[in-house]
């Protein structure tokens, strides 16, 4: 392969992230400023104004191009939990994740929005191996402050403790991003995932204590 067919290959590739990135940025604005169910393939293609061959043509399939929106949500929310700076206490860094996840995702409702209903859309077995390693990466961050908090759990009780809490507070998610009255108008939703993990968290430690 000649110097001018590398040069042209990478070009190419370039090119295509550009395009790439681009309509990324202008679906993510979309999603933003209209709501999870104003994207669609015409929407996207006259806002960016681009063919709608051309964004099938990097993305195979909207549902592709939605994965790698929610990819980059899911970046941005770890990225953000992972830089908090740890206590010693893992009670207080759970309820500062608890902090910072529920500000994410009420500034972020709408993103936040397409990330869940998409998730619940599909079964476990169904998953993209990018969403499943990304999962993986938010239940290692709990994991090591519930080995702190419950040193005694064993390897199968510690999967099943980090695993109930993650899914509660993901469930939860979607009605704190909702924007829509309920008929818990009094619940602050800036609390509710704090309450959620706080009410666990005690339960955890009463069984805790009471097998001693």
């Amino acid at each position: 392969m000649t110097d001018t067919t590398n040069k042209n290959l990478r070009l190419k590739d370039f090119v295509r992230n550009q395009v790439r990135q681009a309509l990324l940025k202008t679906g993510r604005r979309l999603v933003v400023e209209h709501g999870p169910e104003f994207l669609t393939a015409r929407k996207l293609s006259q806002a960016s104004n681009t063919s709608i061959g051309l964004i099938y043509n990097t993305f195979g399939t909207m549902d592709n191009f939605i994965a790698d929106i929610n990819n980059q949500t899911m970046d941005d929310i770890y990225n953000q939990l992972n830089t908090i700076i740890k206590e010693d206490n893992p009670y207080a860094n759970l309820n500062r994740y608890a902090d910072v996840f529920t500000d994410f995702v009420l500034n972020n409702s709408n993103l936040w929005l397409l990330l869940h209903r998409s998730l619940l859309a599909d079964s476990a077995s169904k998953l993209s191996n990018s969403y499943l390693k990304r999962i993986f990466k938010f239940e290692k961050l709990l994991e090591i402050q519930i080995i702190k908090m419950f040193d005694n759990l064993k390897y199968a009780e510690r999967k099943i403790t980090n695993q109930v809490l993650g899914i509660s507070v993901f469930a939860l998610s979607g009605f704190v991003a909702s924007g829509k009255n309920t008929t818990l108008r009094k619940i602050n939703k800036n609390n509710l995932c704090k309450l959620l993990l706080n009410t666990y968290l005690a339960g955890m430690a009463n069984l805790q204590k009471n097998k001693k």
